[in-house]
């Protein structure tokens, strides 16, 4: 469109510069005046029908391609309008489908974790039931006291053989009761038939404990300091029934061990200013817990493997002793078979009277003498059939 217009234009702007140039070459002439102004009246009408139809023509082709325009604009909106849906539809579906899954795995998590929840729950009440039902046996002294020694016994099981220590022993014999548990220690001269006994006995003062931890809750310093020395007197009382009742030397060792079955138990034991110190140094009493145990007893284990490589070492010694009596009878046997050995070389290719030299006379001898078959060598030597000559 833009084309048709511009060479409209210019078909007029030719035209009126051949008018205005016809114009200044003829001036004088009325007569060309008069015919040019009709020609350029004829001219203007006709550029203005030229013009106006062009300009019809353009608006006919601009209509209709505003028309088109228009048609296409409505089919592009139609489509555009119909993918929105589906994107819509789509971005619906798959935000549905996202949404369920969440809510699905949210549901199925928080379900898990309720189940979870009731599990523990149930857990929590089981374990009160047993919580009350060891509190009720830890109320019962001899009940408490059996705890300790399946504790100690099983420590002791773990790192020493059965005939390494003893179960309800009469230490020494004045003895008026049993000691829960003793080691076998080496007696005079290492002898293990005559031992002497280290005794151990399992103590479980709970009740002070108790009343120790719920002092330390409250915060109380009076009331710390009350418990503290009950529960102080408790264990030195205790240690001074083992000194008074296991221990007696030479019977014994000249000190005893308390074994306390609860870690905590022994910390606290050690946490009371001067009292582990005073138990070993004024009652000659070793206080440990279930881990000191084992390391106390494990210490006690290499004694014991040491003590059997020293009792050993006699007996290692006279065997090596015998073997080495042995060893210069050998030695002795070995020098006459080698004289032995000696002459029977000699005998055989020595420099003197031996077999070899007469041998070497015999061959020199017999040097020109040619030899016969085998067949008549055995003819003259008188040999069977199933003998045969020396050379054969």
């Amino acid at each position: 469109m833009v084309e048709v217009e511009m060479i409209v234009i210019v078909i007029l702007v030719v035209a009126l510069v051949l008018v205005l140039f016809k114009l200044l070459i003829k001036p004088d002439s009325s007569d060309q005046d008069a015919a040019l102004r009709k020609e350029l009246r004829e001219m203007n009408s006709a550029s203005t029908e030229t013009l106006r139809k062009t300009l019809e023509g353009l608006g006919q082709i601009q209509r209709e391609h505003l028309v088109d325009v228009s048609k296409n604009i409505e089919k592009l909106k139609e489509g555009n309008e119909k993918k929105l849906d589906q994107m819509r539809e789509t971005v619906d579906e798959k935000l549905q489908t996202t949404l369920e899954k969440r809510i699905g795995e949210s549901f199925k998590l928080v379900s898990d974790r309720l189940e979870a929840v009731q599990r523990g729950l149930g857990e929590m009440q089981s374990l009160a039931t047993d919580v009350g039902g060891l509190k009720k046996v830890l109320t019962n002294v001899s009940t408490r006291g059996a705890l300790g020694e399946i504790q100690a016994e099983q420590i002791l099981q773990n790192i020493l053989t059965p005939d390494q220590y003893s179960k309800n022993v009469n230490t020494h014999p004045a003895c008026k009761g049993a000691v829960e548990f003793a080691i076998k220690l080496p007696g005079p001269d290492g002898d293990l038939n005559n031992p002497v006994w280290l005794p151990i006995d399992c103590k479980f003062p709970k009740e002070d404990y108790e009343r120790l931890m719920d002092a330390y809750d409250s915060g109380d310093k009076e009331v710390i300091k009350k418990a503290s020395n009950a529960f102080k007197a408790n264990v030195t009382g205790k240690a001074k029934t083992i000194r008074k009742e296991y221990v007696a030397a030479p019977y014994t060792t000249d000190f005893a061990v308390m074994f306390l079955p609860t870690e905590g138990l022994y910390a606290d034991v050690v946490r009371q200013p001067g009292l582990f110190e005073s138990l070993q140094r004024d009652h000659q009493i070793v206080v440990t817990g279930p881990s000191t145990l084992a390391a106390f007893v494990n210490s006690l284990q290499m004694g014991f493997r040491t003590l059997a490589l020293e009792t050993n070492a006699s007996e290692v010694y006279n065997v090596l002793g015998a073997v080495k009596t042995e060893f210069v009878k050998f030695g002795e046997h070995l020098g006459k078979l080698h004289k032995q050995l000696n002459t029977a070389a000699n005998t055989i290719g020595g420099d003197g009277d031996s077999i070899n030299r007469r041998l070497r006379a015999m061959e020199r001898t017999l040097k020109d003498v040619e030899s016969l078959t085998p067949i008549g060598a055995n003819e003259v030597l008188g040999l069977t059939d199933g003998q045969e000559s020396y050379e054969s």
